[in-house]
């Protein structure tokens, strides 16, 4: 099993997750992140004060899929995450030792 976890931009969530559909995930989880990566943050004008914004809004999504699936997962996110432009995140792909479905008590694949 693969946990892909995806740091994108929150108002791609809507494409990502039907692209994720698409490519039959049956559950995500999402959360609302801020972070930084090359782009250091940024300035705004408020009030006519200037001031710097060090931490950008991002969406995180967490899924777990069999191996087999992982591939066909993290182009799906990529493909519907991008903008062309900086800031458009990033997919991490990390193995994941074992899951447990608390209700059932099912495991592994089965858990997913």
């Amino acid at each position: 099993m693969k946990k892909i976890e995806a740091i994108i931009k929150p108002f791609k969530l809507d494409d990502v997750k039907d692209a994720l559909h698409d490519a039959g995930v049956s559950g995500l989880t999402v959360s609302e992140v801020k972070g930084f990566g090359r782009q250091k943050g940024h300035t705004e004008l408020y009030r006519g004060a200037e001031y710097v914004v060090d931490f950008i809004p991002k969406v995180k999504i967490e899924v777990v899929v069999e191996d087999d699936q992982a591939e066909r997962v993290v182009e799906a996110i990529e493909a519907a995450a991008r903008t062309g432009r900086i800031g458009d995140g990033k997919i991490f792909v990390i193995p994941v030792e074992m899951a447990v479905r608390i209700r059932t008590g099912d495991r592994g694949d089965d858990a997913i």
